[in-house]
């Protein structure tokens, strides 16, 4: 792809983006504003909820750069593997 595209896809992202964060934050404000605590809890309970659940999901050992994390067992600054 030119760079061209890949540019104008990452800034119509970035917008969402924006557009996403300004809306919660709106909806933020207005369950302040009109004292819906019940709701905000469970939403950010949700919210909470939702993220953890990513995390979890994402497969954080299988990347590259795991690949040559140093053994823990061998000493610092030993060249030799441990045995």
């Amino acid at each position: 792809m030119s760079q061209r595209i890949i540019r104008t896809k990452a800034k119509k992202r970035r917008g969402f983006t924006y557009l996403w964060i300004f809306g919660l934050a709106l909806l933020v404000f207005l369950l302040i504003y009109f004292e819906q605590t019940a709701l905000l809890y469970i939403f950010s309970t949700l919210g909470v909820t939702v993220l953890l659940v990513i995390v979890a999901k994402t497969d954080l050992g299988k990347s590259e750069a795991s690949g040559s994390a140093p053994d823990p067992a061998q000493p610092i600054g030993s060249k030799n593997p441990a045995r």
